[in-house]
């Protein structure tokens, strides 16, 4: 490390240098000051799987980063139906940026951690750092390719190309340390299968016939009803319809 890095981390706020997800998300476009300044507004807190973080038309009061687990976004419908739209996973920024009032539900589909902070610290940040701006807005747009991808998975793939699609999603997001080219992954499913049925437009039994066929081809192994091995990633993107 040279003397410039040593005095630049030295000025970044202890619980940001052993943040696992600074660098890969938006605090990554923060200077020390602007580090130092949010830091101080900020709180960390671990929720449990199924507490909502924000409702539907809910005053948008404070940001979050999420340090670890998954986030489901949902909608709500009039007569009280909900639709999975959505997952984030970490370093996701959780919140839309100058809006009053949140458009979905978010709800930790596992044990999460976040970082939150203030929506008036944020915004005037934003303000004043084009690359925190940046950072967001290429966060935004991947979503939106996202959205569109998984359009076509709904709207065109058979069922064992969804169910395969989501597995895919998941190894491709649920730890992004690990390298894109890697041959096998190891994960739990972060939603239960009624929850994958509602995401992918499916029953719930055909969610588990196609894991247990899935399973009987060697493509997976699953230990405990949650826990999944994908010993060829490869294997499993072929199964998913291009």
């Amino acid at each position: 490390m040279t003397v410039r890095q040593d005095i630049h981390n030295f000025r970044i706020p202890v619980l940001c240098q052993s943040c696992k997800a600074r660098h890969r998300g938006v605090c990554g476009a923060l200077d020390p000051d602007q580090l130092i300044g949010l830091a101080k507004t900020s709180s960390r807190h671990k929720l449990e799987p199924g507490v909502e973080l924000i409702g539907n038309a809910e005053a948008i009061c404070n940001y979050s980063n999420l340090l670890s687990g998954v986030v489901k976004l949902t909608k709500s419908l009039s007569d009280g139906r909900q639709q999975i739209v959505g997952l984030q996973f970490a370093p996701d920024f959780l919140g839309r940026p100058f809006e009053v009032e949140s458009a979905i539900n978010a709800e930790a589909a596992t044990t999460v951690c976040l970082c939150s902070f203030p929506k008036t610290a944020v915004e005037r940040m934003m303000k004043e750092s084009p690359e925190l701006q940046h950072r967001l807005l290429k966060q935004t747009l991947n979503e939106l390719d996202g959205a569109r991808e998984w359009m076509v998975t709904l709207g065109r793939k058979t069922a064992p190309e969804k169910v395969a699609s989501f597995l895919l999603m998941i190894v491709r997001n649920i730890d992004p340390t690990v390298d894109p080219a890697a041959k096998s992954a190891c994960f739990d499913l972060p939603l239960t299968r009624a929850d994958i049925a509602d995401f992918l437009g499916l029953t719930v039994e055909t969610v588990s016939r196609q894991l247990t066929r899935l399973r009987a081809d060697g493509v997976i192994r699953i230990e405990n009803k949650r826990h999944v091995t994908v010993d060829s990633v490869s294997r499993l993107e072929q199964r998913c319809g291009g």
